[in-house]
C-alpha cells in the first residue's frame, strides 16, 4: 500500500536539511529555509508534493504548538501587564493601517468594499514568524517584545470579526449585531473557562498525573490540554491559534509548566517547520517571474505602510523611539491568518485571482524579509535616533508620576530595569542606606512603585537624555538587569561615554554575551545560566565534602579570570563520595588545615573539639590515606582535610582553627 502522505513528509524533510544547512553556512535565518523549501517542493515550482491539503493541516498543528509554547513562557499575570498595549495599541495599529490600505486601494480605482478587505488582510501580521524570532533572539520578555505579543494577539482576536464582516462586504445579509454579540458572549465564556482552569483544575489534575511517575502520560496529558482547547475555541467561532495560547496560558499556572514546556519544544520544532513550507508552497514562481517589478514595488509599500503606522501606535502610548521602530520592523509582515481571511473573499468574490496572486507573493515575501528586517531593528533604530528628533519622543513622552531632576544625587546606585533582581537589589540598597535611583520600561510599574515612594522613573535607559535625568555623570555604579541583551548593550556603550569612572555590572542571559559586553565597558558580567552552574558546582563539591576553602578557591578563579578557566580545568581534590547524614540540625563538612593555622601542630586531644566546641573529628585525609576514627595523639599536618560533624554554627565556630593565621 502506498502512503502518498508519508513520501511526501519525506521529500519535504530531505530537501529541507539540504536547505537549511546551506541557510545555515550562508547565515541566512531558518524560517527562510522552510520558506524557500516550500517554494522549491511546492505545486508550482518542482511539484514533488502532492498532498497539500495535508501539510495545510499539519501547518495548522504547527502553528497550535507554536502558540501554545509560547502561553507556556507567559502567565496570566504577565497577560495582565500587557492587556493595555493589547486593547490599545492593537486597535491603533488595526485602525491606522486598514484606514491607510484602504484609501490607497481606493486611489487605484478599487471598490470600497474590497478596499477595505484589503485593510483587513493587510492589517494582520505573523505571529508564528515574529514569535519564533523573538524566542531565538531572548527578546519576548523585553519592552519592545511584550509590545509585539500585545498586537499579535489583538489581530489575533480581531481576524475573528473580520470573517464575521466579510460577507457583508460582500453584499451578503448576514446579521452582523447578533454575531458580533454572541462572539463577545462566546468570549467571555471562553475566558471564565482559562481562569477557572488555570486556577483551580489544571493544577490538580497534573499534580496527580506527575504522582505516577510516568513520562508518557504527562506528555499525553499535556498535548490532550494543548488541542482540547484549542479545538474549543475552533469550535466556538475564535481561531485555534487563540486557543493554543490559551491553553498555553492554563499549563503555565502550574508548578510543572517548565517541564511540560521542555517535553513540548520538539512537537514545535516539527509541526511549525511544516507550516513554514506550506507558506512558501503556495506562491506560483511564474507569477513571481512575469511581474518582478510589481511585487517589488507592492511589497515595498506594504512594509513601508505597517512598519511607519506600528511604530505610530507604540509611540501613541508613549514608548521611546528604539521601542516603536523595533516594533514597526518585527509587524511589518503579513501574517499567516491573512491567508485564511483570503479564501473567504474568494468564495465572497472580494479578491480576482490575479489580485490574490499578487496577495499571496507579496505576503510570502514579507515573510522571507521579515527575519532580515527583525535583526536590522537595532541598526535601523540608531540611525533614526541620529535624526532631529526631540528628545523627549526619543525616550518616550508618556507621563508617569513626577520626574523632577536628580541633580542633588552623587556617588549614587543606578538600576535598570526592576523585575525580581532589580527590586531585591533596591531592598539591600535602601537597608544599606545607599542613594538610588531606577530607570524602568514598564508604565505600570513605574506608577505603582512610585506610590510606595521608590526613587524610580520611567524612561528608556539606552537614550542620553534618561541617564542625563537619572545624574549618571555623578553616578558610582550602575547595575543594569533587564532581558533585552542588545539593549543591554547601548546602555553600556552610552553610560560609559557620559561617565568615564562609572562601575557599571551587567546581567545577562548567555556566557556568549560576556565579551561584547566588557568590550563595550562593562566592569562585570554575570551570566545568568553560568551563575546558576557555579551554584550546581558548589552543591556537588559540598556533598562530596570538599573542603570549603578548596570550593571557595576555584570559585573565586572562575569569576576572577571571567569564566574562561572552565576551558582549562585541571583541578583534584580528595573526597568521600557515598557519605550520607539525614539528620536534622547536623553536618558533616570538610576543613583543610591551612599554612600557619591555629591547628598546626597540634593533637586532636590538645584541640579537644567535642568538649570545646561540640565537633567529632571523624576522619582525616591525609594525600591519599584517610585515616579513620583518628586517636587524641594525631597531630594534624598542613594539607590534611578534616572531616567533622557537629551543628551548623560549632562548625562555623571551629572553621577559623583552620584558617590561614
Amino acid at each position: 500500500m502506498k502512503i502518498t502522505l508519508l513520501q511526501d513528509i519525506i521529500i519535504i524533510c530531505g530537501l529541507s536539511l539540504c536547505v537549511i544547512f546551506l541557510c545555515r553556512r550562508l547565515k541566512i535565518p531558518t524560517i527562510v529555509g522552510f520558506l524557500l523549501t516550500g517554494l522549491l517542493v511546492g505545486p508550482h515550482c518542482l511539484g514533488f508534493v502532492r498532498q497539500l491539503h495535508e501539510v495545510e493541516q499539519l501547518a495548522e498543528v504547527g502553528v497550535v504548538c507554536l502558540l501554545f509554547t509560547i502561553g507556556m513562557e507567559f502567565s496570566l499575570k504577565t497577560l495582565q501587564q500587557i492587556k493595555f498595549m493589547s486593547l490599545v495599541g492593537g486597535s491603533l495599529q488595526v485602525v491606522f493601517t486598514l484606514t491607510v490600505v484602504a484609501a490607497i486601494s481606493g486611489a487605484f480605482g478599487l471598490p470600497l468594499n474590497q478596499s477595505i478587505f484589503f485593510g483587513f488582510l493587510l492589517s494582520l501580521s505573523s505571529t508564528a514568524i515574529v514569535l519564533k524570532v523573538l524566542q531565538e533572539r531572548a527578546e519576548i520578555d523585553s519592552p519592545h517584545g511584550r509590545f509585539i505579543v500585545g498586537i499579535l494577539l489583538f489581530q489575533d482576536i480581531a481576524v475573528v470579526p473580520m470573517m464575521l464582516i466579510a460577507p457583508i462586504l460582500a453584499g451578503g445579509s448576514q446579521d452582523v449585531a447578533r454575531a458580533l454579540f454572541l462572539l463577545m458572549t462566546k468570549g467571555v465564556a471562553t475566558l471564565i473557562l482559562v481562569i477557572v482552569t488555570a486556577k483551580w483544575i489544571i493544577p490538580s489534575v497534573l499534580y496527580h498525573i506527575v504522582r505516577l511517575r510516568s513520562r508518557e502520560l504527562f506528555v499525553m496529558g499535556i498535548v490532550f490540554i494543548g488541542l482540547s482547547v484549542a479545538w474549543l475555541t475552533a469550535e466556538l467561532g475564535l481561531s485555534l491559534a487563540l486557543g493554543a495560547f490559551l491553553a498555553g496560558l492554563i499549563v503555565s499556572e502550574s508548578e510543572f509548566s517548565h517541564r511540560a514546556l521542555g517535553n513540548m519544544l520538539p512537537f514545535r520544532d516539527v509541526f511549525t517547520s511544516f507550516f513554514f513550507v506550506s507558506v512558501g508552497m503556495l506562491l506560483d514562481v511564474r507569477f513571481v517571474v512575469g511581474n518582478p517589478a510589481l511585487l517589488a514595488a507592492v511589497t515595498a509599500a506594504v512594509v513601508a505602510v505597517k512598519f511607519l503606522f506600528t511604530g505610530v501606535s507604540a509611540g501613541l502610548l508613549g514608548l521611546p523611539l528604539r521601542t516603536c521602530v523595533l516594533a514597526g520592523g518585527a509587524l511589518a509582515q503579513i501574517g499567516e491568518f491573512s491567508f485564511v481571511l483570503s479564501e473567504s473573499g474568494m468564495r465572497f468574490g472580494l479578491i480576482q485571482p490575479h489580485m490574490y496572486q499578487l496577495f499571496l507573493g507579496v505576503s510570502v515575501l514579507t515573510m522571507i524579509a521579515a527575519p532580515f528586517i527583525i535583526a536590522g531593528g537595532d541598526r535601523i533604530s540608531r540611525v533614526v535616533s541620529t535624526l532631529p528628533v526631540p528628545a523627549r519622543l526619543k525616550s518616550g513622552f508618556r507621563h508617569v508620576g513626577k520626574q523632577e531632576r536628580r541633580s542633588l544625587l552623587s556617588n549614587h546606585l543606578v538600576i535598570v530595569g526592576f523585575g525580581l533582581n532589580g527590586r531585591n537589589l533596591s531592598r539591600a540598597a535602601s537597608a544599606a542606606k545607599i542613594p538610588r535611583i531606577i530607570i524602568e520600561l514598564n508604565p505600570d510599574t513605574v506608577r505603582r512603585e512610585q506610590e510606595t515612594g521608590e526613587p524610580i522613573f520611567y524612561g528608556d535607559a539606552s537614550q542620553e537624555p534618561v541617564l542625563e535625568h537619572a545624574a549618571i555623570r555623578e553616578a558610582l555604579v550602575m547595575v543594569i538587569v533587564i532581558s533585552d541583551p542588545v539593549a543591554t548593550r547601548r546602555i553600556i556603550d552610552t553610560a560609559r561615554s557620559l561617565n568615564t569612572k562609572l562601575h557599571i555590572i551587567a546581567r545577562t542571559r548567555f556566557v556568549s554575551e560576556m565579551e561584547p559586553l566588557y568590550e563595550l565597558g562593562a566592569d562585570e558580567v554575570i551570566p545568568e545560566d553560568y551563575e546558576a552552574s557555579v551554584e550546581t558546582l558548589v552543591l556537588v563539591l559540598t556533598r562530596y565534602l570538599v573542603p570549603r576553602g578548596d570550593i571557595e578557591l576555584l570559585v573565586n578563579e572562575f569569576r576572577a579570570e571571567h569564566y574562561r578557566i572552565l576551558r582549562s580545568l585541571d583541578y583534584s581534590f580528595p573526597t568521600i563520595p557515598g557519605l550520607e547524614l539525614q539528620i536534622p540540625n547536623v553536618e558533616i563538612v570538610s576543613l583543610k588545615v591551612c599554612t600557619g593555622a591555629a591547628a598546626y601542630g597540634k593533637s586532636l586531644g590538645e584541640l579537644d573539639l567535642r568538649a570545646r566546641n561540640g565537633v567529632t573529628m571523624l576522619a582525616i585525609l591525609r594525600l591519599s590515606d584517610v585515616i579513620a576514627n583518628p586517636s587524641a595523639e594525631e597531630r594534624l599536618l598542613t594539607g590534611d582535610v578534616c572531616v567533622l560533624l557537629g551543628t551548623p554554627n560549632s562548625v562555623s565556630d571551629v572553621a577559623q582553627l583552620f584558617e590561614n593565621g
